[in-house]
């Protein structure tokens, strides 16, 4: 669930990057179907780029040879802990985040499939063969659109129902109701994120201008038709998963951009904005994942040169150079959990390290030999004498590897690293 919690907030990063964007440059230009696609390709963006990660330029990193297995973390007063590097107390509170989490996802879900239903209901009701106008009564607006089919309220006359009708067409023709559903169903998800919801009005917004704009494109008088918005606006409710008529928040919006100049095409290359602003949040967060988080082929090194190549002495008893990689890893009985959970059991804080108050990052590297056993163990990176004997000691008392790593059908010695962090309270 950590995992989870750390990805939706690096999407909100991105989605506020996007939207910082669009309000500064974009937001006001008369290009609606190119804010439109923005709208929705931030909002999928901003749910792939999390996944994204670049190589730190903060800081040097020195490739390690062969696997590197997740961080162990050792506390001097709490005993040992596992890879997740997180006390009992830090568990509860991230508990307590993702609970609340959950409990805000299934409240919004639960409004989601309401609203759904409720049109759904709406439409069985209403609904007559070959014919997408439904009158209805009972709810306090004046017309909307979804699934294919447009709502007018029975109050309206007909003259006021036939223009609401072509404006709601215009959203229908649009599929407008397909952005929006899946507007809420990420908002759902993000429904903690306020840039989401800013994300929706914008959209809402938009698909508002563009409707505005079919209807004045096919001959419909500007004064009469805002004089309809104006008569209908101040009686309107926004349905949440539809394209109401008119909304109270859009009004002044809607009158100026149908009366404002529209925008020529050079207005397209505000667009290349978000290129340097996205590449700067993504060298960012990179930058950020690799300070507090296991790394996956490297560990943070200081400049010296690495250690010369072990011993020939040293190699498995085939005599064959340990590999980087091979067709098959070796496998720890139990997987790698269960190896990090017995170097987490089984490691000691050294007692005159506790006494200088000496804390870091031991780095040890060793071999899976052709039979699974542990050989050729070193240190690659030290911290102190006695932590650094201490991470020496534990990776030698690990049990063999339930099965060895293959290259080409053969067993073969595979090199491994991990890194074991040693903290004071």
């Amino acid at each position: 669930m950590n995992v989870l919690l750390l990805y939706m907030v690096k999407a909100s990063v991105y989605l506020a990057a996007f939207y910082l964007v669009y309000e500064l440059f974009l937001g006001r230009d008369t290009m609606y179907r190119r804010n439109r696609i923005y709208i929705l390709l931030s909002v999928i963006f901003s749910l792939i780029l999390p996944l994204i990660r670049m190589p730190a330029w903060s800081s040097f990193k020195l490739p390690l040879i062969g696997k590197v297995l997740s961080d162990v973390f050792i506390y001097a007063d709490q005993g040992q802990m596992g890879s997740s590097g997180v006390d009992a107390a830090g568990r509860t509170w991230m508990q307590g985040i993702a609970g609340v989490y959950l409990a805000g996802i299934i409240l919004f879900g639960i409004k989601f499939l309401i609203d759904l239903g409720e049109i759904t209901a709406l439409i069985l009701r209403n609904k007559r063969r070959g014919n997408h106008i439904i009158r209805f009564q009972g709810f306090n607006t004046a017309g909307f659109s979804a699934f294919g089919h447009i709502f007018v309220n029975g109050r309206l006359t007909d003259e006021e129902a036939g223009e609401i009708i072509r404006h709601e067409q215009n959203h229908l023709d649009r599929n407008h109701s397909f952005d929006i559903i899946f507007l809420e169903v990420i908002k759902v998800l993000q429904w903690f994120n306020p840039v989401i919801h800013m994300f929706d009005r914008s959209l809402r917004a938009v698909h508002e201008y563009q409707a505005d704009e079919g209807c004045l494109k096919r001959g419909v008088p500007l004064g009469t038709y805002q004089r309809l918005i104006l008569n209908q606006v101040f009686k309107s409710k926004v349905f949440t998963v539809t394209s109401s008529f008119s909304s109270p928040t859009l009004i002044k919006k809607r009158m100026i951009m149908m009366t404002k100049k529209r925008s020529n095409a050079l207005a397209n290359l505000k667009l290349l904005v978000v290129v340097p602003v996205i590449a700067l949040v993504l060298v960012f967060i990179s930058s950020c994942s690799q300070k507090n988080e296991p790394a996956g082929n490297s560990v943070e090194m200081a400049p010296p040169p690495p250690p010369p190549p072990p011993p020939a002495a040293a190699a498995s008893e085939t005599q064959d150079t340990p590999f980087e990689v091979v067709d098959e890893m070796p496998v720890f009985s139990g997987g790698e959990e269960a190896l990090i959970n017995f170097v987490a059991k089984n490691t000691r804080y050294p007692e005159a390290a506790k006494a200088k108050g000496i804390q870091g990052k031991v780095v040890v590297r060793f071999v899976v030999e052709a039979d699974g056993r542990i050989g050729s163990i070193r240190v690659l990176k030290g911290a102190d004498p006695e932590l650094d004997k201490e991470a020496v000691r534990v990776i030698g008392t690990l049990p063999a590897f339930e099965k060895p790593g293959i290259k080409d059908g053969k067993a073969v010695a595979v090199w491994f690293a991990l890194p074991i962090n040693f903290f004071l309270k």
